[in-house]
């Protein structure tokens, strides 16, 4: 299944402009993710990825099948994840809390993910799909939307609460709210975690998702 090996999916298909690479391997443009992917795990499709990658450069790599690495890289970190998928449609609603974020949002928008840490994120994440956000007093305290892009799926993420407005029920808000968009669409969510983030894990368990299956996970460094 193509979600299966997503980041392959998005790189080869609705998100191969913002790619470099040909059929063998791609990665996205490197100021607007690190990911990277090949559609198999052959010596020729291994070396076109390590082709890819400069000096000093680190890609990331999210596929069910266990992850080689290619000769000329070493795995930074290996970890394992979730892929995770909704248990029934998302329909859209509106909550006046919740705001379209555009160009002008973006370096607000890098800032509150440098802060959270949610994953890869850039001041060209915009490139990769819509975002929504909530602000009190002007300030951009929460965050969530859409990432890797597949035929028929959307990825959600860039899910961010300010340390200070935890505990309010934003994060799980914003993710249902972007489900719901993505499902108007006509596609379905889906999303990814750590396997050992509990706490995402049961949010995402609370707003309608289950696990689909375990991923893996590394840091491929040049």
């Amino acid at each position: 299944m193509i979600l299966d090996n997503p980041i392959w999916g998005a790189l080869a298909s609705r998100h191969r402009a913002l790619s470099l690479g040909d059929d063998r391997a791609r990665r996205f443009l490197p100021d607007v993710l690190p990911f990277c992917g090949t559609p198999d795990t052959s010596p020729d499709s291994l070396a076109a990825l390590a082709a890819l990658a400069q000096p000093g450069d680190t890609l990331l790599v999210i596929q069910a099948e266990p992850i080689r690495v290619p000769e000329g890289l070493h795995a930074a970190i290996v970890a394992e994840g979730v892929q995770m998928t909704p248990d029934a449609a998302f329909a859209p609603f509106e909550d006046p809390r919740i705001v379209r974020l555009g160009p002008d949002d973006a370096a607000e928008m890098l800032a509150l993910a440098t802060l959270c840490n949610p994953g890869p994120f850039s001041l060209r994440s915009q490139d990769l799909g819509r975002f929504w956000g909530i602000r009190e007093d002007g300030r951009l305290v929460a965050m969530a939307g859409e990432r890797m892009k597949l035929p028929g799926h959307t990825e959600i993420s860039g899910v961010s609460t300010a340390p200070e407005f935890r505990g309010r029920g934003f994060g799980a808000l914003l993710s249902r709210f972007v489900a719901g968009q993505i499902a108007a669409s006509g596609e379905t969510p889906f999303l990814h975690a750590f396997a050992d983030n509990t706490a995402a894990i049961s949010v995402y368990r609370g707003i309608g998702f289950s696990v689909r299956r375990t991923m893996q996970v590394a840091a491929l460094k040049a």
